[in-house]
């Protein structure tokens, strides 16, 4: 492991060694990939539980990414199917959406976790998380579920260096979000406008497009691509074949956001009651 990495691993290690037996949630991001790669050093893999929840809001993309992080690092890897699209709160959309869907969560892997006897539970927040409204992470405190990686100090960079370091096949993989997040707030959250989401994604993934999201909004798909995603669309063959591809997804308009690819720009927008 490079020598500038080593500091913050022995810091997680002090920090976890005493945690016994731990289940991980793994998500599929590289701050996850990292949190399971180290629980197998500080505990030992026999000691420890990957487990991804998923549902219709999160990208198939992500629980194929999970699976490959828990079969290189050799982790027993687990994959259970959570209801929050049942929660009225959860579908009504109005700005509470990650708290439901993070009570769902870490409540079905709490369960998991007493069902199978492992003592802790945790999950991949980091030090650069704080900072943000992360509602999600008011779920975890409530439950008790243990952020190592920030008990460690560890922020973006250093995740990013130690999945190098480590060789994790998501080590270069852009920051993900669930599928939900496309959706303005005051919208409700369905599974067809979910599902509208991850076809156009998949279809614009596969034009060759590495960072964007597709923003849902109604009729119209609004595209947010990042700089090296911009320059592509100079190509008047691929804008043609991206706007077809985006259609069939069931949309009757797309649009290219010109100020491009940023987290969190659904949050700019005034909720509207009722929907569409």
């Amino acid at each position: 492991m490079n020598p500038r990495t080593k500091p913050s691993v022995l810091r997680f290690l002090e920090v976890f060694q005493e945690s016994g037996r731990a289940l991980i949630a793994l998500s599929g991001g590289v701050d996850s990939a990292v949190l399971l790669a180290l629980a197998g050093r500080a505990l030992g893999q026999q000691n420890v539980l990957a487990v991804t929840t998923f549902s219709a809001a999160v990208p198939i993309a992500e629980r194929v990414a999970a699976r490959n992080v828990a079969r290189f690092v050799g982790i027993d890897h687990h994959e259970v199917e959570t209801s929050e699209l049942e929660n009225l709160e959860y579908r009504e959309n109005t700005g509470r959406r990650c708290y439901h869907c993070r009570v769902e969560m870490f409540r079905t892997l709490r369960r998991i976790a007493n069902e199978r006897n492992f003592g802790t539970v945790a999950y991949g927040a980091i030090v650069d998380d704080l900072g943000d409204d992360r509602p999600g992470m008011q779920a975890a405190e409530q439950l008790g579920i243990r952020a190592p990686l920030i008990e460690a100090g560890f922020n973006k960079r250093e995740v990013r260096a130690i999945a190098h370091d480590l060789g994790l096949p998501v080590s270069d993989k852009p920051a993900a979000a669930c599928l939900a997040s496309r959706i303005p707030v005051g919208t409700e959250v369905t599974q067809e406008r979910l599902s509208q989401v991850e076809v156009a994604e998949i279809a614009v993934g596969r034009l060759g497009f590495r960072q964007f999201r597709v923003r849902h909004h109604g009729d119209v798909a609004r595209l947010e691509f990042d700089a090296e995603g911009n320059r592509l669309l100079a190509d008047p063959e691929l804008r043609r074949r991206l706007a077809a591809d985006v259609r069939a997804a069931g949309f009757r308009f797309v649009t290219v956001d010109l100020e491009g690819y940023r987290s969190g720009s659904l949050n700019l927008l005034t909720p509207v009651a009722g929907g569409d």
